[in-house]
């Protein structure tokens, strides 16, 4: 959470002066000098208060990294990234402010403002010692799938306690906004979308098919059992995965064969045995989402229904594929050039469907990645991979030797070690005790750069940065006991692939770019949280900011 601190009206001034030039120089436009105690002035017209785009369109890119808008840059086409770089305005230096570092929770801080201590979406799951197992961030037993007969859409919004930025919309227009979510994941399209949406829609890979929950509605669309009936996932893979490009001219990228990517590491790559769960893992999952989504702006008239709509699209292949390869494979290259012309087509679609200039749009991540060990080690840098379930198991026969408690550890989510409190409280035994010994035993890991009891978070000595992200992580019926902080560069996983989750720069470095109606061309190196997305559309559409907001609205885009 970042606070502006209010100074004497002369410093502020000051102030304000840099910030005119600076902005001058990175847009292109002029800004007048600010008399005492005023802000900025630009030299364009101001929109008018009634005034609004007739979409916003967000776009969340499942494991992109920053520094992916600049590495490919020179492949991309001019349609795509370079387009958003060219005529919108990107914010360089966005970083997440909390920890975990996961899909559920920065989908959920991306529209709603908010941090998982207050909107409870503290991981994708997380462990609940009353039921004795993870919760998954999405389920929900009250509802049923509706489009398919397996069980992936018994999900719904319930798990997140606050509004987002697309409940706030709906609100605001007396719920005459349309707000749909598409994405293949469906944490990926139900948090963003919201608690009031007027639909959302991912993908079954059990089945092929398009689904939503009876959360929604009761059966879906005759347009989206249209679109299933006609087996796009068969239709994109009928061919094997190669490279856009040739192979050779993969210079941004390591070998392609390499030991430590997951199965299969050698294109061309055959999915077609497995094509409805296979497409996932390709970039024609990307492709296939974005056609999607195009048929949702024409089924739902989005953004020609005479007021603001919201389309809230993530694109989750791009994780699948940096899971199992690694930021550095030809795989991760191949998937963000081939995203970046579906990103061209799809903009061109909605310059032609809604109006260019007309409609907003970001593009963001809900996290970056790590290395994949294997790499680092290749190349001298440090990382490595590691369990926490031999430690816990250390720990349990611990306490158990001291303190007689059976299995004081029962569960491990997010970086957090679960304790049992009703069975130490029952032996007589301290929890804050068996805690500190906990933290103990984890620090004598190599992998692990500190451990400690969460109740000691506010005077264990941490850089500030790494405590406000923890704090900000931190839910009270919701997180664990004691939290240990995995070294730079180390992933909790297997000997392939890779992961993330850590506060570190290439989990928490994200890019945020800014199109279309309201935006000027330029960028900034201003710290921006990702909390401060869903504030700055809140204050460009004139509405209240979701319920759980802790971010502020980003000057640069708002003036």
């Amino acid at each position: 959470m970042y606070k502006r601190i209010p100074g004497p009206k002369i410093l502020t001034i000051a102030l304000v002066t840099v910030n005119s030039v600076f902005f001058n120089q990175v847009s292109g436009q002029k800004a007048t000098s600010p008399k005492p105690g005023q802000t900025t002035i630009w030299d364009k017209p101001a929109a008018p208060l009634s005034g609004r785009p007739k979409l916003v369109v967000g776009i969340v890119v499942d494991q992109m990294r920053w520094d992916y808008l600049y590495r490919f840059n020179n492949r991309y086409s001019d349609g795509g990234f370079k387009r958003m770089l060219r005529e919108g305005f990107s914010c360089e230096n966005t970083l997440i402010n909390y920890t975990p570092t996961v899909t559920a929770a920065g989908h959920t801080c991306v529209y709603t403002g908010s941090v998982p201590a207050v909107h409870g979406i503290v991981g994708n799951e997380w462990f609940s010692p009353t039921l004795n197992r993870e919760v998954y961030c999405a389920e929900d037993s009250t509802v049923t799938t509706v489009g398919s007969t397996s069980n992936a859409g018994k999900m719904s919004p319930e798990n997140m306690q606050v509004t987002t930025i697309g409940d706030e919309l709906r609100l605001a227009s007396n719920f005459k906004s349309k707000v749909v979510g598409v994405a293949i994941k469906d944490r990926g399209s139900i948090l963003p979308a919201g608690h009031s949406a007027t639909a959302a829609y991912w993908y079954d890979g059990s089945t092929g098919n398009w689904i939503t929950s009876s959360y929604y509605m009761n059966r879906l669309p005759d347009w989206v059992e249209n679109y299933n009936r006609e087996k796009w996932p068969a239709q994109y893979l009928a061919q094997p995965w190669n490279t856009l490009f040739p192979i050779e001219t993969y210079t941004q990228s390591a070998a392609d064969n390499k030991a430590y990517e997951g199965a299969t590491p050698v294109f061309p790559h055959d999915l077609s045995a497995n094509a409805n769960k296979g497409i996932s893992g390709t970039p024609y999952g990307n492709t296939m989402t974005l056609a999607f989504a195009q048929k949702t702006v024409n089924a739902y008239r989005l953004g020609n229904s005479g007021v603001t709509d919201m389309l809230t699209v993530s694109l989750s292949s791009t994780d699948y594929v940096g899971h199992q390869f690694g930021p550095n494979s030809v795989e991760a290259e191949d998937t963000y050039l081939r995203l970046d012309k579906d990103l061209a087509a799809f903009f061109k679609f909605l310059d032609a469907t809604v109006g260019k200039g007309q409609y907003l749009v970001f593009l963001t991540a809900d996290h970056g990645v790590a290395h994949v060990p294997g790499f680092s080690r290749e190349n001298k840098l440090p990382g490595g991979s590691w369990s926490v379930d031999p430690d816990i198991k250390q720990i349990n026969a611990l306490v158990k030797e001291r303190f007689g408690v059976e299995k004081a550890v029962i569960g491990a989510s997010n970086y957090q070690l679960y304790l049992d409190h009703e069975g130490i409280e029952k032996a007589g035994k301290s929890v804050k005790e068996i805690a500190e010994l906990a933290a103990k035993e984890l620090l004598k890991d190599t992998a692990l750069a500190n451990a400690f009891p969460l109740s000691d978070l506010m005077t264990t000595i941490l850089p500030a940065a790494l405590r406000n992200m923890l704090i900000n992580g931190y839910n009270a019926k919701r997180s664990g006991d004691v939290q240990y902080i995995v070294r730079p560069g180390y992933i909790e996983g297997g000997k392939t692939g890779t992961t993330h989750g850590l506060w570190y720069p290439y989990d928490a470095h994200i890019p945020l770019v800014w199109m279309g109606w309201g935006i000027h061309p330029g960028k900034s190196n201003q710290l921006t949280g990702m909390t401060d997305i869903a504030p700055t559309i809140a204050a460009m559409l004139r509405i209240q900011m979701p319920s759980g907001n802790v971010g502020l609205a980003i000057d640069a885009i708002t003036h």
